[in-house]
C-alpha cells in the first residue's frame, strides 16, 4: 500500500527525496516513467470553474422562459479522466500484479522456463501460476492439470495442487492432477508428496497414484516407458473414465458413452498423433467400439 501513496505524490509532483527513491526501486518503475510522459502530452482543458458556473446559470436563465433543458458539455473533463484512470490503473498492474500464469487448452502442449532455470513441460488443459516477486526466497508453484518439471538444485521447489503437495530440491518428476485423480511419478532423484498427513518418499521409478480418494497400490512404473513428452500416453490398471478423460484433453473432442461400464480397468496406451488409432488402442482390447460425429465421440458395446 505504501507504494500507492507514493506514486500518487510522484504523479502530483509532492514526492519527498525518500519516497522518490523508494519508488524508483520499485519493478517497473522506468515503464511507469515512460506512461507518465505520454500521459502528460494529453490536451487537457482549462477550466475556470467560477464563470463556467455563471455561464451554467444565464444559459438556465435564458432558456427557463422557453421550456428547454439546457445541457452542459463534459466532453473534455472525460476524456481528461479516462486518461488519469488509464494511467492509474496501468501503474498497478505494472508494479503490485506480480503473478505469472501459463496455460494451455485442449490438444496443446507448452515449454517454459521458470526463473532459476527449471524447465517445465505443461500438458494439455492445464494451468501453473507463481509469484515473480517472492521466487527468489520461495520455489513455490500451483499446478492444475498435468506438468513434466526438471528442476534445478537450489532450495526447496514445491508444487502445489488441490489435492496434495509435491517438494523437491532438484530433480525430474510428472504430476497429474485430474478430476478424482492424482499422480506423481519420479523420474529422477527424490520427491516428497504430503497428502493429508501422509508424507510419501518416493525415489526413481515409484509412483504415487491416488483414485477417488483412494491410494492406489501399485507404487512402480517403467521410467523407460514412453509418455505424454513423447505424444504418447500409458496406463496401467487405470479406470476407463480416467482414460477416456485423457482422449479428450489430447484431441479436443467430447466423449459420450452408451452401456459401458467406466470403472473396467485398462492397461495400455494410445499415442496423440491420431484419434482413430488411440481410440482402436482403448477399444478393441475392452471389446468396444466406437463412432465420430463432428467434435463428438460415441463410445459403446459391440452387441448394443
Amino acid at each position: 500500500m505504501e507504494n500507492k501513496k507514493d506514486i500518487l505524490k510522484w504523479l502530483n509532483k509532492e514526492a519527498s527525496n525518500e519516497e522518490l527513491a523508494r519508488l524508483k526501486k520499485a519493478e517497473g518503475f522506468k515503464t511507469l516513467e515512460k506512461i507518465a510522459h505520454y500521459a502528460a502530452q494529453i490536451e487537457t482543458p482549462n477550466i475556470d470553474v467560477k464563470k463556467a458556473l455563471s455561464d451554467l446559470k444565464l444559459k438556465t436563465q435564458n432558456n427557463s422562459k422557453k421550456g428547454k433543458v439546457v445541457k452542459f458539455n463534459f466532453k473534455k473533463i472525460y476524456k481528461y479522466a479516462a486518461a488519469v484512470t488509464i494511467l492509474l490503473t496501468t501503474s498497478y498492474f505494472l508494479l503490485f500484479n506480480n503473478t505469472s500464469n501459463f496455460k494451455t487448452e485442449f490438444a496443446q502442449t507448452k515449454t517454459f522456463n521458470l526463473p532459476d532455470n527449471s524447465e517445465v513441460l505443461l500438458n494439455a488443459n492445464s494451468e501453473i501460476s507463481y509469484s515473480k516477486k517472492d521466487w527468489k526466497k520461495n520455489r513455490n508453484l500451483t499446478l492444475s492439470g498435468e506438468a513434466y518439471f526438471k528442476v534445478q538444485k537450489g532450495k526447496k521447489f514445491t508444487v502445489n495442487t488441490a489435492v496434495g503437495e509435491v517438494t523437491v530440491l532438484g530433480t525430474q518428476f510428472n504430476i497429474k492432477e485430474r478430476e478424482n485423480y492424482f499422480e506423481v511419478k519420479t523420474y529422477e532423484g527424490l520427491v516428497s508428496v504430503l497428502y493429508n498427513d501422509t508424507l510419501v518418499k518416493l525415489p526413481r521409478g515409484t509412483i504415487f497414484k491416488l483414485v477417488n480418494g483412494v491410494i492406489d497400490s501399485n507404487n512402480t512404473f517403467n521410467v523407460e516407458e514412453k509418455t505424454w513428452l513423447q505424444k504418447e500416453s500409458n496406463f496401467k490398471s487405470t479406470a476407463l473414465r480416467f482414460v477416456l478423460t485423457e482422449i479428450e484433453n489430447q484431441f479436443n473432442y467430447k466423449i459420450d458413452t452408451k452401456n459401458v461400464d467406466l470403472n473396467v480397468l485398462y492397461s495400455g496406451g494410445f499415442t496423440h498423433t491420431d484419434v482413430n488409432i488411440a481410440l482402436q488402442s482403448i477399444t478393441i482390447p475392452l471389446q468396444l467400439s466406437y463412432k465420430i460425429k463432428g467434435n463428438r465421440i460415441t463410445i459403446f458395446n459391440y452387441d448394443k
